[in-house]
């Protein structure tokens, strides 16, 4: 199960629902996917494809929903 947390320019913000325990979210868009971390601090865990452009506007996006992802991780993780 993959739950969208959101959409948004052409990016979907998604979580693995069996995957590691530390708060972190998965994004694909068109010329590929990686994942962000959000703790400690908001930081690319991974890129397969996404531009240095790509992946500066899913870092603002990341911060502008920081607290619709934390939100959305605690209604789908518990806690």
């Amino acid at each position: 199960m993959s739950p969208t947390v959101f959409r948004a320019d052409g990016f979907r913000f998604y979580f693995f629902s069996r995957e590691e325990p530390r708060l972190h979210i998965h994004i694909h868009g068109e010329s590929g996917e990686a994942k962000f971390w959000i703790e400690p601090r908001i930081e690319m865990a991974q890129n397969y494809g996404l531009s240095e452009k790509d992946l500066g506007r899913i870092g603002k996006l990341i911060e502008e929903h920081e607290d619709d992802i934390r939100c959305a991780w605690r209604r789908h993780f518990g806690g």
